[in-house]
């Protein structure tokens, strides 16, 4: 049995982050299921519970575990006690480079090189890459791009980033974010959460919106020209203004737990307060909130993995703009005229966006369908790559796509 060790975060606190393990072990899985996954994690009876039916040995990060939070025993056996070391999702930048309950570059650029020494391939698997902003940055990352054969990733920002930083590079593949294979639940549960939300036969479309904590790093970074009382005053404006001008239902999706006292603030400013309604994770697994969302007519959200689950079910999207890895995700799949700038924001052009995308919301819904069926694909296939690595034979059910 070949033994695989998954980094990234995974306590599941944050639905993009849950889709990412869930869509990992089930693409890996589904072709090669004699696989064991090692998963480093901060929660360890969630990996357990969440993903029972795959393989898993959730590894402990808390300090009776001999670790603080990534860095530690745990990740230290686990990188060296495996067959392969796969890093997922956007982990590798040099903020807070010296803060293990932050920064995975400054462990993972620690351990790579004795993982290479082992001939242990440390790869990147669908991964995004940055920012990078120092040479202390810029020498862990080539540490680890050092250790692996090859790097699979899901967007050309951070392909470019290697460039322009001009490290040493493995084979470079282009993959996709693994939570766009994510498997929705059924209709009827799906119907069992709009009746738990008063929502059971609405009378108005559904609209989705979602705000995240990062405009407080944004603002120490740009200064108070967006300070957040005056940010949430404007999304709350701007939404009120399509509620009223569209009527339609607003709910408020929650997919990282940080975010409920900003999302809070927000819809406390909102005039229309009492018809907002909340779809919450971990209230909600990252299948039921993807569900939900193949439900509406828009979702326009800040987060990533937010708008990687609305597109995911081929629900049209507006993107909030706050940081590289969603503005790369919407070229990727050709929708970046649906973003605005933090910098560009206002409750007028926030809402003048929305309107657009409303009334196109049929034609881009078309358009989106093709490029994350691509999407998909090249998501999937990273599998393979992982087979090639290790030389094993896929299973004889691979013969069709997980469904």
């Amino acid at each position: 049995m070949s033994r695989i060790t998954v980094l990234g975060n995974f306590s599941g606190r944050n639905a993009g982050d849950n889709a990412i393990l869930g869509n990992l072990l089930e693409d890996i899985s589904h072709l090669y299921p004699d696989v064991e996954f090692l998963v480093p994690t901060l929660n360890a009876s969630y990996v357990r519970r969440a993903f029972s039916e795959y393989r898993v040995k959730a590894l402990g990060l808390m300090p009776w575990n001999g670790a603080a939070k990534i860095f530690g025993l745990p990740t230290l056996r686990a990188m060296l006690q495996t067959d392969l070391v796969l890093v997922t999702d956007n982990i590798l930048f040099d903020r807070w480079y010296f803060n293990p309950g932050f920064n995975y570059l400054s462990t993972i650029a620690l351990i790579a090189p004795l993982c290479r020494l082992r001939g242990i391939p440390v790869v990147l698997y669908n991964a995004s890459l940055g920012p990078i902003r120092t040479r202390r940055g810029k020498r862990a990352l080539q540490r680890v791009l050092d250790a692996g054969p090859v790097a699979i990733l899901r967007d050309e920002g951070s392909r470019d980033l290697i460039r322009d930083l001009q490290l040493r590079s493995p084979e470079i593949l282009m993959g996709a974010d693994c939570a766009l294979n994510t498997r929705v639940v059924d209709s009827e549960r799906v119907d069992a959460i709009l009746r738990s939300l008063d929502l059971a036969a609405p009378h108005r479309p559904l609209l989705g919106f979602n705000v995240n904590a990062y405009i407080d790093t944004w603002q120490r970074s740009h200064g108070d020209s967006l300070d957040r009382p005056r940010f949430v005053s404007l999304i709350a404006e701007a939404m009120d203004t399509i509620v009223d001008r569209l009527d339609v239902q607003p709910l408020c999706f929650i997919t990282q737990v940080m975010d409920r006292d900003i999302e809070g603030e927000v819809i406390e400013r909102m005039k229309c307060r009492g018809r907002v309604r909340t779809v919450a994770n971990p209230q909600f697994s990252y299948q039921e909130i993807a569900a939900v969302m193949s439900r509406l007519e828009l979702v326009v959200a800040m987060r990533t993995h937010c708008l990687i689950l609305a597109t995911a079910v081929g629900t049209p999207i507006v993107n909030i703009n706050a940081y590289p890895k969603s503005a790369a995700y919407l070229r990727t799949i050709d929708m970046d005229s649906w973003s605005i700038s933090l910098e560009d924001l206002s409750a007028t052009s926030l809402a003048e966006l929305i309107m657009r995308a409303w009334e196109t919301r049929d034609e881009t819904r078309r358009t989106l369908r093709h490029a994350v069926v691509r999407e998909q694909e090249l998501a999937r296939q990273s599998a393979r790559v992982v087979g090639r690595l290790l030389a094993l034979e896929e299973s004889s059910r691979s013969a069709t796509a997980p469904s």
